[in-house]
């Protein structure tokens, strides 16, 4: 799922609002203990372009509050 999830936003970085949206879904769909990870390599490939949306959106998903498992 990691790797569909990376590939996504390759193809959607084009647009910021595309971009967002999949980023949004993609850490819906990870799993916690991949979340750092995706984390990092996000910075690395989009902080040029997208830095303030990967704030917002990793901000705003960190404050989320977890379900029990």
């Amino acid at each position: 799922m990691l790797d569909y999830v990376k590939m996504i936003l390759l193809k959607v970085s084009f647009s910021k609002k595309l971009f967002e949206k999949e980023l949004r879904k993609a850490l819906q769909q990870i799993l916690p203990e991949d979340l750092l990870g995706f984390k990092t390599w996000c910075y690395q490939q989009f902080a040029r372009l997208y830095r303030r949306v990967l704030k917002r959106v990793f901000i705003q998903h960190s404050a989320l509050p977890r379900l029990a498992a």
